[in-house]
């Protein structure tokens, strides 16, 4: 019998504990936009190279 009140004791502590690390979660914005990971590799991230300033000096010494 003794055990079976450990075993609830256990079982309210792993509760209580998820329940924290769900609110936990929820606060810091694990949840707040779950749709946009699937469509950013979609996104088109193909802007213009810059010159480098050593290709940008070269350009400028040569005659």
């Amino acid at each position: 019998m003794s055990t079976t009140f450990y075993l609830i004791g256990i079982g309210l502590f792993v509760g209580i504990a998820a329940w924290f690390l769900f609110i936990w979660a929820v606060k810091s914005g694990q949840f707040d936009d779950p749709e946009a990971p699937k469509y950013r590799m979609l996104d088109d991230d193909d802007e213009p190279t810059k010159p480098l300033k050593a290709a940008k000096s070269a350009k400028k010494k040569s005659p």
